[in-house]
């Protein structure tokens, strides 16, 4: 879950971030008498869960309150690189004396926390790794101990920054360490990190990029769902504790199993056969019936999905659970008809056999995932 830049700012600043004043609007309502409450001149951006925003129109600066009305009014619902600005945010401007980049992801190679940090902010650390390399310091983080300071003397000295930043930086980054494993974060970024005209460290901007499945925990975060310009029936699905990846937009298939072996397996001899997954989940272990009917109406709310092809081996996840869950969801589903085939193979299978076969509705069960798919492919006439 990637999160605007206000949400972010937010959490920063209850951690004790410095962040700049500011409001966030969602509509012209008020504007002036918000405005009185910040000091003049200001930044306007544009919110959108996207970089470049800048040179896409989605940065603005105003000098007095008619300019900013103005701006505001013009930028709200503006398309930024394929996403529209339903939110806009507006922060007192602060002179700034230099700007640095620092952030700590999620290093799945090094299995721990990855403190990255560049003299040269305000620009894609990409670009910077590219033209300027000596300029980056990357260094993985004891996940118990976090920065000690010769970490931070590190950056600093790898970097060539002066180290009278030493103690800022070292306390900015216990923050965001505090954060990172508080809100389950992959990554957590700010650039610019801006030094003022007082010496003083501002996160200018802000990313944070939580793990989904972290977010039944984080009521705060799970509530900003639907702020975000997300496909809605992937956030239908995270609400429901799902992992629901979109995959071809142009698809008609969705597909449901326990395991993502099977799954990309099951959607490559689809795309073999003429045809395309629309979006997949990954049930994982241990899906009772319940979860499985959740799974298959979750699907068939997608106008795009005709047929639902539930491939899964019954281990943890029995066969039973899976044709109970199944049936359930056919019998649930109100909507245009939409068609469900089965693969089951594993624990309780013949019970599941004889669920299906009870139950009278026109479920398709074939005996492994290439008949799977024939049966898929003689619904669609192809």
């Amino acid at each position: 879950m990637k999160l605007l830049e206000y949400q972010a700012k937010s959490i920063f600043g209850t951690y004790g971030i410095p962040i700049q004043k500011g409001f966030v609007i969602d509509s012209m309502e008020g504007f002036q008498e918000k405005l009185t409450g910040i000091s003049l001149p200001v930044v306007i951006k544009a919110q959108v869960q996207t970089g470049g925003r800048g040179k896409a129109g989605g940065i603005k600066f105003a000098d007095g309150p008619e300019e900013a009305q103005a701006l505001c009014a013009k930028m709200l619902g503006i398309d930024i690189r394929g996403f529209r600005a339903d939110e806009i945010l507006v922060l007192e401007k602060k002179n700034v004396v230099s700007e640095f980049y620092l952030s700590i992801i999620l290093d799945r190679p090094s299995k721990a926390p990855l403190l990255i940090f560049s003299p040269q902010g305000g620009m894609d650390i990409e670009e910077t790794a590219r033209s300027n390399p000596d300029k980056i310091a990357k260094i993985p983080l004891d996940p118990f101990r976090g920065a000690e300071d010769y970490v931070i003397d590190y950056a600093l000295d790898k970097t060539g920054t002066d180290r009278r930043h030493k103690a800022g930086l070292k306390e900015l980054t216990d923050k965001l360490f505090s954060i990172f494993y508080d809100y389950y974060t992959l990554l957590l970024e700010i650039n610019p990190l801006a030094i003022d005209e007082s010496g003083n460290f501002l996160a200018v901007d802000g990313k944070v990029e939580i793990d989904d499945s972290a977010l039944p925990y984080l009521p705060q975060a799970a509530s900003w769902l639907d702020r975000l310009q997300e496909d809605k029936l992937v956030l239908e699905a995270k609400k429901m504790n799902f992992h629901l990846v979109p995959v071809d937009e142009k698809g008609d298939v969705g597909v449901i199993s326990n395991g993502s072996g099977m799954l990309m397996s099951s959607m490559d001899i689809l795309s073999q056969n003429n045809l395309s997954t629309a979006a997949a989940i990954d049930l994982g272990g241990g899906a009772t019936a319940e979860r499985i009917t959740e799974a298959v109406l979750l699907m068939f709310r997608s106008k795009n999905i005709d047929t639902v092809f539930i491939c899964t081996f019954g281990g943890i996840t029995r066969c039973d659970e899976i044709a109970k869950g199944a049936c359930e969801a056919y019998r649930k589903h109100n909507g245009p008809k939409k068609n469900l085939v089965l693969r089951l193979e594993g624990i309780n299978k013949e019970e599941a056999l004889r669920i299906v076969s009870d139950s009278g509705l026109p479920l398709i069960v074939a005996e492994g995932i290439p008949n799977s798919v024939k049966a898929i492919a003689k619904l669609k006439g192809r």
